[in-house]
């Protein structure tokens, strides 16, 4: 009986001491921090975050792979105590929910293709690359329904997804497993900051507006008399409907699909007639817009690119403020265009529109007079983007053109050229010369501006071209002539940011095109060869106290905004496809504004201001049709005009569809896809079926 106790006791000891030895050996250590934010999770392991339950996602949390707020089961409350455990601030989230691509399935097409043996959207893209017709189409195998978890995506009869928008979470569970990506997820900022790529299912009106408003719904929703919704559509990419629906230069129309049957749909004159049914009724109707985020930015002009950046930001839920020179907002759209084309109280309506949707202006008040970059800095905007336009813009401002009285330590050449000489620099009067000045492009004349910048005393003069000696285009400058002694000439150069302190320049950032190393320079004074100061983000880089004053100073950087996608690979200020003089058209100054807010959204949250990888642009190559077939003539309705009598009484030019016109306009739209339309226009039978 001892001995059974005894080895009994030994054995316990033994396990004991192995115990002892294994939690050593096999501690593991669990994070306060990860186990708090887990606690403070609901529990429900439901996978809406996209991560395999509540503890991976409080790690996830923990790490900065994902929000407080990436809990789609627990709401805003649960994303403010993880924040408050976390020591961050919690920024209210927009919601996102699913929203299907694609409006054409498989049960309208002319060809059926059935998938033998396979149930899944994935496993038939591998098989066989899908759906034949579209390589962007819908599959239509439900494999987004099997995925939510929510019960919010259901197969209609025709096999594309529908979406129950009060019970998607937005987890983004359906977007994970479509292999198309034709359902995603989606919210104002989303669609905002979105920019169309070759896999969207994109018409080809769509593609040729420079706003890329969705043409194809809107005029869907005139058809269906839903004139409230369509204007909505119309105003999610363009702030100023009535003003353009009456000015467009319409490109969409130029590629319009029914150009292979008869005339193209009159898409501009429709936008018009929705816009002018919202200015009779009285009745403002704004888009959707984010929660608010607490951001304040400033828009350093008022007129289409202005107003729109600070509508589109608006909309994004910061807070806006346009500071125009003008008493009045709307530039060259006030100025430029005859009352019989743009009545005033239609630019007003539009503009009322924008101010409505949370944006602030203040007239009258003129950048380096009544307040500088830095001052705004100063107090509290967290952003400032200039756009203040181009040469004809600042005439019809009646701005005084001295140079240097914008952008801090910055002159465009044509105000050095013309008046900067005998105005700022022999009177003594004007802006601070300083010691280093860097001259960008300008070619003969740049040469010239060197010289008199020597003649006033520069220190360091610095000449930059983006093109290489070989090809600028003036080839009879002489680089070794005796006004080039002690210049610096920097060739394929392009200036990507500049840094300054309080209301002085400092230095400025550039890149070597061939190389695209970057290097930075000291500039106290930077002469640009444009008609327009470049469209600069400006951003306080930090404040500190210089040591011999203990003033504070407010140092920043003015960085330039994303590139057109057609130009992505472009980099630096000036280069191809940037805006030199004023847009040439106003649908261009509004897709400008939106890329801008866009820019300043990405920057402000610390996200890169990149394109995607696959963004469309008019190289990309796509699906297409070159044919339409089983198609009806039926030419396009004819805007009434008015008669010489009425135009000397001050009426318009056009007079706009009615009702009824813009129904029967309206039908004739092909409602297009990428390659899809009523039909198919293939030549085998309709239905037909085939195996893959």
């Amino acid at each position: 009986m001892y001995e059974a106790i005894l080895m009994m006791g030994g054995l316990g000891l033994g396990i004991g001491a192995c115990l002892a030895v294994a939690s050593k050996v096999f501690y593991v250590y669990v994070d306060p921090l990860v186990e708090a934010v887990e606690g403070a999770l609901p529990g429900a392991n439901c996978g809406g975050c996209g991560l395999p339950g509540c503890s991976a996602n409080a790690l996830a949390i923990v790490t900065g792979k994902t929000t407080p707020g990436s809990c789609v089961a627990g709401g805003p409350d649960i994303g403010e105590a993880i924040a408050k455990i976390m020591g961050v601030s919690f920024e209210a989230r927009e919601p996102d929910i699913s929203r299907p691509g694609c409006t054409y399935g498989v049960e309208k097409a002319d060809i059926k293709y059935i998938y033998d043996g396979l149930s899944d959207c994935r496993a038939a893209v591998l098989f066989s690359g899908g759906m034949k017709v579209c390589n962007i189409g819908c599959i239509g195998l439900g494999s987004c329904e099997k995925a939510c978890m929510f019960g919010a995506i259901s197969m209609s009869k025709d096999g594309l997804p529908v979406v129950d928008k009060k019970l998607c979470t937005g987890c983004g569970a359906c977007e994970r497993v479509c292999p198309k990506r034709i359902i995603t997820l989606s919210s104002v900022t989303r669609r905002i900051l979105h920019e169309y790529t070759t896999e969207d299912c994109t018409t080809p009106c769509q593609r040729s507006c420079p706003a890329g408003i969705d043409i194809r719904e809107y005029i869907r929703q005139i058809e269906l008399k839903d004139y409230h919704r369509a204007v909505q559509i119309i105003k999610e990419r363009n702030p100023f409907p009535t003003v353009v629906g009456r000015i467009c230069p319409r490109p969409c129309e130029l590629n319009c699909r029914r150009n292979y049957v008869d005339e193209p749909v009159a898409i501009n004159y429709l936008k018009r007639f929705t816009s002018d049914y919202e200015k009779e009724s009285g009745e403002r109707i704004l888009p959707y817009k984010a929660p608010p985020t607490g951001r304040k930015l400033a828009v350093i002009g008022g007129g289409a690119e202005g107003l729109s950046a600070a509508f589109f930001s608006a909309r994004l839920g910061h807070e806006a403020v346009v500071f125009e020179a003008s008493e009045k907002l709307g530039g060259l759209l006030r100025s430029a265009i005859a009352s019989n084309r743009l009545p005033l109280e239609v630019l007003d309506w539009d503009i009322e529109g924008i101010l409505e949707m949370g944006v602030t202006a203040r007239t009258g008040v003129l950048l380096g007079r009544d307040y500088t970059v830095s001052s705004l800095l100063s107090e509290g905007y967290e952003a400032v983007f200039v756009a203040t336009g181009g040469w004809d813009s600042r005439l019809a401002r009646g701005m005084s053109t001295a140079p240097g009285e914008e952008i801090p330590g910055c002159s465009l050449l044509i105000d050095f050229i013309k008046n900067g000489i005998d105005v700022n620099f022999k009177s003594g009067g004007g802006v601070p010369f300083g010691k280093d000045v860097v001259i960008a492009g300008g070619g003969k004349l740049a040469i010239e501006a060197a010289e008199i910048c020597r003649k006033l005393g520069a220190e360091s003069v610095t000449i930059m071209f983006r093109e290489s000696k070989d090809d600028i285009r003036f080839k009879e400058i002489d680089f070794d002539a005796k006004e080039l002694e002690g210049v610096n000439v920097i060739f394929r150069s392009g200036i990507v940011r500049i840094f300054g302190e309080d209301n002085e320049l400092k230095q400025l950032e550039y890149v070597d095109l061939d190389s695209l190393n970057m290097k930075t320079i000291p500039s106290s004074r930077l002469i640009m060869a444009s008609a327009r100061f470049p469209e600069l983000i400006f951003r306080k880089m930090k404040t500190g106290a210089t040591e011999e004053t203990g003033q504070t100073k407010i140092y920043w950087e003015g960085s330039e905004t994303c590139k057109q996608p057609a130009l992505k690979n472009e980099t630096g200020l000036f280069a191809d496809g940037d805006v030199l003089s004023d847009f040439s058209g106003a649908i261009k100054a509004i897709g400008a504004g939106r890329m801008a807010a866009a820019s300043i959204h990405k920057m402000m949250h610390g996200d890169p201001v990149t394109l995607p990888e696959k963004v469309l642009t008019f190289e990309s190559v796509i699906q297409d049709v070159a044919t339409v077939e089983n198609i009806n003539k039926n030419l396009r309705q004819i805007m009434p005009l008015s008669s010489v009598k009425e135009l000397y009484k001050g009426s318009e030019t056009e007079k706009g569809f009615t009702e009824e016109m813009a129904g029967r306009e309206a039908a004739r739209c092909l409602k297009c896809g990428l390659i899809c339309y009523e039909k198919s226009g293939f030549p085998q039978e309709a239905g037909a079926v085939s195996n893959v």
